[in-house]
Order: C-alpha cells, then sequence, then structure tokens
C-alpha cells in the first residue's frame, strides 16, 4: 500500500500535474514511464478511486458496471463550470482534492479515446472504442452519437480515429465468424470499408457485410426521416374550390367575416356564411435530381445523400432521380427507394468526370422551374470547366441548381476553391456541412 499523500492547494496542484503529465506521456508514447506510473497509482489510490482508471485496456463501461456510483460524475464531466445546473453532482468543482478526483477521470476517458494503439484490432477492440467514445461524448454533456451527428473538427476527430481503428482491423476475417461480426457496431467509417472490399467478400462474410450495411441505412435513414417529415410538397392551388368539410372550416375567417351579423339583444353571433381553407396543392410534381460523386473521397455523402434521396423519393408528388459517377456515370433513379441496393452498385474510388453525369442528368430536366439538381461533390474535375458550363446552363434554363461541397456527419470536407468562388459568382454558393443544411435547403424548395 502507498503512503498517503499530503493535501494542500501546493500538494493538489502537482497531484494534478502528475496525472495530466501522465496522460500526455501515454497519448505520445505507449511505453509506460515508471515514476509517472507509480505516482499516478499513488494518487488514484489516496482518493478511494479504482486502479483499473489507469489501465487503458480497461473500458469506461467496465468502470461503471463495477463502480455506478462514478456514472454521475463521468457525464458531464468536460462541461465548462459555468454549465452546470445546482442539480449537478458538483464533486468535480471543491477545490483540492475533488479537482484531484476529476483530473483522474478526465484522464480515464481521454487516454482510452485517443490512445488507440498500432497494429491490429479485434471486433471487441472497436467496440470497445465505440463505447468509450459515447462516454467522451456523454464528458462533454450530451448522449453518445450527439457530437458526430453535430459536425465538427472534434467530430471529424473521432471519425478519422475510428476509421484508422477499422483499417487496422482484420475484417474480413471478422466478417465470417458470426459471433465476432454480431460484435461490430455499424458507422460511417466501418460502412465505407464494407462498400470498398464488398467485391472480396462472399457467403457468411458477405451476408454479415449486408446486414451491418443495412442496419446502418435504418439507422441514419430514421434520423434522417425526422427532419424531412414535417415536408409538404407544392404550394396551394387557390384555383380549386375548397372542400366543404369540418375539418377544412375556417373558425377564425368565419367568425371575423360575420361580426356584422352580432346581435346585441339576443347575444349571439348569427352566420350567414361559412368560409373553408384550400388544402388542394399543385398536382405538378417537383422533380429533385441528385448526383453524387461517388470517387474516395465522398463515401460520407454518397452514403448520406443515397438515403436522403430515398426519403424524399417517399413523399407525395417528389419525383426523384438518382446518378452516380467517377469517371463513368450510373443511373441508380430505379433503386432510389431502396438505399441498401443502391450502395451495393456502388463503385467506390477512381477519378472525377462530372461532364458524364451532366449527360444523364440534363435530359431529366423536362419543366426547369419546377425542378431542382443538387450536385454534390468535393468539385475536383478533371475538366472544370467543362462541368462548371454544364451547371451554369443549368442554372439559366430556371432550374434551381443547388452545389453541396460535403453531407458528411463531420461536415469537414476540402472543395475546390475554383469551383467554390465561381459557383458563389453565379448566385448557387456552395453548401459544405452537416447533412440538416441540404434537407433545409430541399424543404425551401418543396414547399
Amino acid at each position: 500500500m502507498n503512503a498517503p499523500i499530503p493535501t494542500g492547494g501546493l500538494a493538489d496542484a502537482n497531484r494534478r500535474q502528475v496525472l495530466y503529465w501522465r496522460l500526455l506521456s501515454r497519448l505520445f508514447d505507449s511505453d509506460e514511464q515508471p515514476s509517472l506510473e507509480s505516482a499516478s497509482m499513488a494518487v488514484v489510490d489516496d482518493l478511494d478511486l479504482p486502479a483499473a482508471l489507469l489501465d487503458p485496456a480497461v473500458s469506461v463501461d467496465t468502470i461503471v458496471q463495477r463502480f455506478p456510483a462514478l456514472t454521475a460524475e463521468l457525464r458531464g464531466l468536460l462541461t465548462p463550470d459555468d454549465a452546470r445546473t445546482d442539480d449537478d453532482d458538483d464533486t468535480a468543482y471543491r477545490p483540492g482534492a475533488a479537482e484531484v478526483r476529476r483530473a483522474a477521470l478526465v484522464s480515464k476517458v481521454l487516454l482510452n479515446v485517443f490512445a488507440t494503439g498500432s497494429g491490429p484490432v479485434s471486433a471487441t477492440q472497436l467496440a470497445r472504442w465505440q463505447s468509450d467514445a459515447g462516454w467522451f461524448e456523454q464528458a462533454l454533456g450530451g448522449e453518445p452519437g450527439d457530437l458526430r451527428r453535430q459536425g465538427g473538427e472534434l467530430a471529424a476527430t473521432l471519425g478519422g480515429l475510428e476509421g484508422d481503428l477499422v483499417r487496422r482491423m482484420h475484417l474480413r476475417e471478422v466478417l465470417a465468424n458470426p459471433t465476432l461480426a454480431n460484435r461490430l457496431t455499424p458507422s460511417m467509417s466501418l460502412i465505407e470499408q464494407l462498400l470498398r472490399d464488398k467485391s472480396n467478400l462472399s457467403g457468411v462474410a458477405l451476408a454479415n457485410a449486408k446486414a451491418l450495411i443495412r442496419r446502418f441505412v435504418d439507422e441514419v435513414a430514421e434520423a434522417l426521416r425526422t427532419q424531412v417529415q414535417q415536408t409538404s410538397v407544392g404550394a396551394l392551388d387557390r384555383s380549386v374550390p375548397p372542400k366543404r368539410v369540418f375539418r377544412n372550416l375556417d373558425l377564425d375567417r368565419t367568425i371575423w367575416q360575420n361580426l356584422t351579423n352580432w346581435s346585441p339583444e339576443d347575444e349571439r353571433l348569427y352566420v350567414d356564411r361559412l368560409y373553408y381553407r384550400h388544402t388542394a396543392r399543385r398536382t405538378t410534381p417537383a422533380r429533385l435530381i441528385v448526383v453524387v460523386d461517388q470517387s474516395g473521397s465522398m463515401v460520407d455523402s454518397m452514403v448520406n445523400c443515397t438515403i436522403l434521396a430515398s426519403i424524399f423519393a417517399g413523399l407525395p408528388k417528389v419525383d426523384v432521380h438518382l446518378v452516380a459517377y467517377d469517371t463513368r456515370a450510373l443511373d441508380l433513379t430505379p433503386w432510389v427507394h431502396d438505399p441498401f441496393e443502391v450502395l451495393l452498385r456502388t463503385r467506390l474510388g477512381g477519378g472525377t468526370d462530372g461532364t458524364a453525369a451532366l449527360a444523364l442528368a440534363r435530359p431529366k430536366i423536362a419543366e426547369p422551374k419546377n425542378t431542382v439538381l443538387v450536385w454534390i461533390s468535393d468539385f475536383y474535375e478533371v475538366n472544370n470547366q467543362a462541368v462548371f458550363d454544364g451547371l451554369q446552363a443549368v442554372h439559366r434554363s430556371g432550374a434551381r441548381v443547388i452545389p453541396v461541397g460535403s453531407v458528411s456527419s463531420s461536415g469537414q470536407q476540402s472543395v475546390n476553391p475554383w469551383f467554390r468562388q465561381r459557383l458563389k459568382d453565379q448566385g448557387t454558393p456552395v453548401i459544405s456541412g452537416h447533412i440538416r443544411k441540404l434537407v433545409v435547403e430541399l424543404k425551401n424548395f418543396l414547399t
């Protein structure tokens, strides 16, 4: 048993330093520094915290299962002091030993998420990291998955770490084993690897890969459907008389228009005319043409937009077409209602030649003023001028052009500055960011 360490202002500051120096050491070098390890162990022991906090091989889930009292301290652990309420456990704010305690918990969460090591990764290790990343998001005051859905630099960093873990995993062997495959949690990084490697899979491995892709598609679709569900399509058609049924009765207007019939003697309002709301909408379907760059740098966008297109295709009076391209173009419209089938037909990688996609997309524009062309790409084309000229012609025809640099979970994407400036100059600036931005733009067009 290590001897208790004296507490006090300076001593507590030194103990916090020991924990944070150990954290930095382990983040940049997986080898243990014996002096820092022993000093950190003494600090943790003196605080009556479990020694497992210092073991990066032990997940945060395991910690809270064994020591459930720590759950409340871990949630909101990394939020600013002024973001906490009086109902929060204020242990982390008391001076002295409590600040050292907070440092120990912070070190655990950060080490488990950001020290991913090197070498092969098992399905169990990937699942454990995904769980620890969820605890990191809870420490920031959210729920598991919130940070990655909202986007930003930190979300991109987490995505990069997860992608590296997936690449280091022997995915084909894992998929061939149903027990190991069941331990996988579908994510964008995992789906990207599955889509890249699907031609090399067969039998049980291919069936497990398809099951993971289907699960991911369903999860993302459910989240996007919530954002889209309020969309109504088509402007009201006032040339069609309103249907005279009770649910269409406009009570406010009926009362207002009949106020002159108020009888003070009877204290009654005599109604000589009922007013009804117009509910009929224009019958011309809005045409949504989605063109997606399926080159290797646009996997997030390919997955998200394929799912989004299928959701809009399910709305009444929306005619959705889907085209994917790299150096060649593929019309995926027959499968637009099933994003799972679309993704299985994509071929990631290759160059980027948007002229092939334009050749497929432009004949689909029958009524320009009732058409929106969504073009998702990083715009690093083999023929910049030809692609820009084609998009400019579509814009001048009266169709709505929405160029999108990314619709990823992180919102991070490099866009060719040559295109960015020219598209901005013609009044169709590139949208870059979270997929919610594209949902808002499409709803504005369709309502």
